[in-house]
């Protein structure tokens, strides 16, 4: 299929091989996205393109990322194109700026390649959404079967990593949103500590559990990105607590877990004997590789429930007013009261397929004595009786599991379908720990993640437990088909 040349950014379509090597790389890289992105049957991944990409390519070639190009989650503000967040009460919304992790970026000499679709709203509107559909975007699609869901809010960002759009992406998290989307997608994704990331000019729902972080292909490359991105930020106080580590790199090649304690939370398997083939590979990968592995006992307790939901509604309310009444564009939604009145008014783009009943929850959360009781709930039973506990008593390093299931289809009616109780990944996106997800096999095509998390701070050690279970790795990975499912012949 030829590419209108039209729609490339300004330059691209004279450059060639001779070029360089960066920039024939991102020239094959938009040109993949031309011919696998658009149109009907496409993964439809990417919102916009960055309109300077040669410029950002010639000018980074010098520096540690070498002109490596990266999409970005549509809720991170670049200063080249809107922030949306996938709403259309924000399709205006070009604040001119950077966020301090993509500033980080590119002093790195990463290249803003463009936006990715997301989950509207970082999937906190609704209680009935599909994932990877936003009004701005529309619905993302798995390169693994198009048919089948991306999953989490960074679905556009997963779908078009795993795609080859890009060398690597960035996602945010709160819960799941990072980690999902790559299991999901056949990626390596690393949902950092809260703090290692500044949060700054990136779309809020939480500010104790927001994060962004970087998707690729490779454990190395993860590492990679976010040494580029880590940094401390007087506008995000909890990144001046942080402990980081200059270069996350280090170590990475060489890393092993000979005689290393991990502890393996059986509880968080689930059900389905595809998924418990897999991880129990895993697991011999790990004993293979020097591993001593320890079962441990966790079931999550009633009122970590009871607190969680409400945490966020508040969090949310308070941190969408501040961005939303401090960014420098005129008009435009003010807080979160102004986003509900705009999905009101436009119900029939924004609410054809799920309403705001999360939203309109938040908006009567207001109860400050009880959210802090909440959050010292949450802190106690995902921390100290939570991650803390089962590492200290179990005298292990690590905690691992299944990150997800495999892709479910996608219904836009009905919502999302996720595979039940599989994953502990939520203890990690509570509590603010470090949890990195590494392919581990697939199911029928569909792939499947490996879970890894550890204690606060500890991100450059989950990093390299996840390259060392990633040499040690015996499965054969799926490979995207940009087709529907279909059974594996018999």
């Amino acid at each position: 299929m030829e590419v209108p040349k039209a729609v490339l950014p300004p330059g691209v379509e004279k450059l060639g091989p001779a070029s360089g090597t960066a920039e024939a790389t991102m020239v094959g890289q938009v040109y993949r996205v031309q011919r696998l992105d658009d149109g009907p049957q496409g993964i439809n991944a990417v919102i916009a393109l960055a309109p300077d990409i040669t410029a950002q390519v010639r000018a980074a070639q010098r520096l540690p990322l070498g002109g490596r190009t990266v999409l970005v989650k549509d809720n991170v503000e670049t200063r080249e194109l809107p922030t949306t967040a996938g709403s259309l009460a924000l399709a205006e919304n070009a604040t001119r700026r950077d966020a301090p992790l993509i500033a980080n970026l590119r002093r790195a000499g990463g290249v803003v390649m463009g936006k990715t679709n997301l989950s509207e709203w970082a999937n906190i509107r609704s209680n009935n959404s599909t994932s990877g559909w936003s009004a701005v975007g529309g619905l993302t699609r798995n390169p693994y079967a198009t048919d089948r869901n991306a999953c989490g809010s960074s679905s556009g960002t997963g779908a078009a990593i795993a795609a080859g759009f890009a060398w690597g992406g960035i996602g945010t998290e709160t819960n799941g949103s990072i980690t999902c989307p790559a299991s999901i997608n056949g990626l390596v994704g690393f949902k950092p500590s809260v703090g290692i990331v500044s949060r700054s000019h990136v779309v809020p729902i939480s500010s104790t559990q927001d994060t962004a972080g970087p998707m690729t292909r490779t454990v190395a490359d993860a590492a990679l990105l976010l040494t580029a991105i880590a940094g401390a930020d007087p506008g995000d106080p909890v990144t001046l607590e942080a402990t980081r580590v200059a270069d996350y790199t280090a170590g990475i090649d060489s890393a092993s877990l000979a005689g290393v304690r991990i502890g393996v939370m059986r509880g968080a398997v689930g059900e389905r004997a595809d998924v418990k083939a897999l991880f129990e590979a895993a697991l011999a990968d790990l004993t293979r590789a020097g591993a001593v592995l320890v079962d441990v006992a966790y079931e999550p307790p009633g009122e970590l429930w009871q607190a969680a939901l409400p945490v966020l509604l508040y969090e949310l309310r308070v941190e969408m007013d501040k961005y939303l009444s401090t960014r420098p564009v005129a008009g435009g939604p003010r807080s979160l009261a102004d986003v509900v009145a705009f999905n009101k008014g436009h119900a029939a783009e924004e609410m054809r397929w799920f309403n705001q009943d999360l939203f309109e929850q938040a908006l009567a959360t207001t109860d400050a004595d009880a959210y802090a009781k909440n959050l010292a709930t949450l802190r106690r039973l995902t921390r100290a009786e939570g991650i803390d506990k089962l590492l200290t008593e179990n005298n292990v390093a690590f905690l691992v599991a299944p990150t997800q299931g495999p892709a479910w289809s996608t219904d836009l009616v009905n919502g999302d379908n996720f595979n039940g109780r599989i994953g502990a990944g939520y203890l990690a996106a509570i509590a603010g720990y470090p949890h990195i997800t590494v392919p581990m096999g697939g199911v029928e095509g569909l792939p499947v993640g490996f879970s890894i998390m550890g204690g606060q701070w500890q991100d450059h050690a989950v990093l390299k437990a996840g390259a060392a279970y990633e040499k040690a790795r015996t499965a054969t990975l799926p490979a995207p088909t940009f087709a529907p499912w279909r059974p594996a012949a018999e």
